[in-house]
């Protein structure tokens, strides 16, 4: 990294209301044109890239940048010295100046402060980049930091400005492997864009210590001739103040064998104290905690951190928080990360951009303060619900349930692992049908997250090909009528509904067995007299009660449909939609008639026969035996590793 570009002085930037929308102007490394496709140049250069930027253009704020911006040439010896606090080189400048694995253009160089040094070794000054506030170099390398791992980008700041310390250039750098237009991994690259971004506008452990207030004070005393904070050689980082980074005490840190003594680092700036504290319900919260687990095994309590450690929110306390270390479902963007933006002192930020972030919400200081082992614990022996976390070992078939909002079908990610887990990961004393010998081994998927179980969006794969997601909201994963075999329908008005038992699918006369069982996505309609009701396939069902199940019956022409959905809560749907709903009634009874017989089992051809006996949606579907999916939990290894 290297510090001290000179913009303008100091008392003038100081000066400046933080009133200019953020302006970052991309230069793309060569890598880019030569990516084999078209289009994943076209998908990179056109849609996702100026997405992921004009989203942190529109949501951040800065002291507008009036003059060219100019970046330092990197010395040849690595040696520098200080004048009055303006940095040169002792002896030559280097020939090629880098941010990151990027060359910087020599157009955007200025020339080279140096002494001791020849004449020619400085360069000439360019013309830099005019009407901009940050530099950000794009590059598609297949760099050894993507064979690390399932590593999808990295990026970092390389270049400060010296009156404030702002970072005004960045690199990113995306694992070609990874470009993809399937609408799965679209979304995901976005995030991860978005995310990897964000490191190198402010949210990294290297620039925690030159964090400012308001008023554009250091929150971390500068010392010595260079005027920079304490550098801490242990960590390879200038060291922050407790004013940024604090180290809190947990003395009663519950355990399987008693309590222990759990330390864990949190950001403690004032805007981020007050966001946990309102979106927890926790008055007396210290701070946002940060990931403290190595991609090694190893935590902060070694003494050591990683790109990933230090530099991310903890995953158990914010899973899908979009600053967290790991992509597992649906990132959001909450107030909290835009909280940390601010307290940068280097921007102000829209906070109309943050996305509902509902992990954790309101959940107390019982959640936040303590691990999942305490929470399951506690909340077990209330005979109340574990949620966020849950406890549905997967044997056989796959059973798929709901998230907390409905808005996708889920499962629990609790998995058996080779060996017992590390004590502090071992969040259960008994599971159902799970031996005390075996019950050590089972916990959470996600390593980040503290092995602690909770419900997982899924992917759905044939193969090595995605073929769906779960999220009930994005209309791109339904099924092709061949496949759909709960008669789903994903869109923006569909919520999930949980199945009361194993759906019958008969052909000729004998039962086909589904792969997965438990929940669907549906549309619905909510309605101040009516109530909530489920729509399958254009057909109304209206739910007159909770736990009230909704009949299936249907015959397409190779399949006969039977099955039923559980109602919800009227509140749990309609009141995400501010539509009030009408008190709890029985259903009327429904009177079968057992006149007519059934039609025969569907086996071939067009024949469409539809009874309305059992509250019927109405479909025509073919659906093709020998051609099951089979469901995959999306990968949860997938790092976003900072260098």
């Amino acid at each position: 990294v290297i510090h001290d570009v000179h913009l303008e002085p100091a008392h003038i930037i100081r000066k400046r209301s933080v009133d200019q929308p953020l302006r970052i102007y991309l230069h793309y490394d060569k890598s880019v044109s030569l990516l084999p496709s078209r289009k994943y140049r076209d998908l990179l250069q056109k849609d996702i890239l100026p997405k992921a930027v004009r989203y942190w253009q529109d949501t951040l704020r800065v002291r507008a940048t009036r003059v060219p911006i100019r970046l330092r040439r990197k010395c040849q010896s690595g040696k520098v010295g200080y004048e009055n606090q303006t940095l040169f080189c002792r002896g030559e400048c280097d020939k090629k100046t880098i941010c990151g694995d990027i060359t910087i253009p020599e157009e955007h160089l200025e020339t080279c402060f140096c002494v001791d040094c020849d004449e020619s070794s400085k360069g000439r000054r360019g013309p830099g980049v005019s009407n901009a506030d940050f530099i950000l170099y794009v590059a598609t390398l297949s760099s050894e930091r993507c064979r690390h791992g399932n590593t999808v980008a990295y990026a970092a700041y390389c270049q400060q400005e010296r009156a404030l310390d702002r970072p005004v250039a960045g690199y990113f750098s995306i694992c070609p492997y990874f470009l993809s237009t399937s609408p799965q991994q679209t979304k995901q690259l976005l995030s991860t864009i978005k995310h990897e971004i964000l490191h190198a506008l402010g949210f990294t452990a290297g620039l925690y210590a030159f964090y400012r207030d308001q008023d554009g004070n250091p929150l971390t005393t500068r010392e010595g001739y260079d005027n920079k904070p304490i550098y801490n050689r242990t960590l390879d980082l200038y060291q922050p103040s407790e004013k940024v980074v604090r180290r809190i005490e947990r003395p009663n840190w519950l355990l399987q064998s008693g309590q222990e003594n759990r330390s864990v680092w949190m950001i403690v700036t004032p805007k981020v104290v007050e966001e946990v504290r309102r979106h927890f319900n926790c008055s007396t919260l210290e701070g946002a905690e940060l990931e403290d687990q190595l991609m090694n095994g190893k935590t902060l309590a070694d003494g050591l951190i990683d790109g990933t450690a230090f530099t991310h929110w903890e995953k158990r306390v914010f899973e899908n928080e979009a600053m967290t270390g790991t992509y597992t479902q649906n990132p959001v963007i909450s107030r909290i990360t835009l909280a940390l933006m601010e307290d940068t002192g280097w921007y102000r930020v829209n906070y109309d951009n943050a996305k509902e972030y509902e992990w954790g919400k309101d959940l107390g200081c019982d959640f936040v303060k303590t691990n999942c082992y305490e929470w399951i614990k506690n909340k077990s022996e209330r005979k109340e619900s574990i949620h966020p976390f849950c406890n549905q070992v997967k044997w056989g078939q796959l059973h798929t349930d709901c998230t907390n909002n409905r808005h996708s079908v889920a499962v629990c990610n609790l998995v058996q692992h080779k060996s017992p887990l590390p004590e502090k990961y071992q969040h259960f004393s008994e599971l159902e049908g799970v031996s005390s010998d075996d019950v050590k081994r089972f916990g959470g998927s996600v390593d980040l997250a503290d092995h602690c179980p909770y419900l997982q969006e899924l992917l759905w794969k044939s193969g090595d090909s995605s073929i769906r997601g779960s999220r009930c909201t994005e209309e791109h994963n339904n099924l092709d009528v061949k496949h759909n075999y709960f008669l789903e329908k994903y869109g923006n008005t569909s919520r999930c509904f949980n199945h009361d038992g194993m759906w019958h699918l008969q052909h000729c006369g004998k039962t086909v067995q589904t792969q997965h069982m438990g929940s669907g996505c549906y549309e619905f309609e909510c309605d101040p007299e009516e109530g909530l009701s489920i729509i399958v396939q254009s057909k109304r069902h209206r739910c007159y009660k909770e736990g009230q199940k909704v009949s299936i019956f249907y015959d397409s022409t190779q399949l006969r449909h039977q099955g039923s959905i559980i109602c919800p809560a009227c509140n749990e749907i309609c009141q995400e939609l501010s539509i009030p709903c009408p008190d709890e009634t029985e259903p009327p009874e429904i009177k079968v008639d057992t006149s007519n017989s059934l039609p025969p089992y569907p086996c071939h051809g067009t024949f469409l026969r539809v009874t309305d006996i059992f509250h019927v949606c109405y479909i025509s579907t073919q659906v093709l035996l020998t051609q099951i999916l089979i469901a995959k939990l999306s990968p949860t290894d997938i790092l976003f590793n900072i260098f």
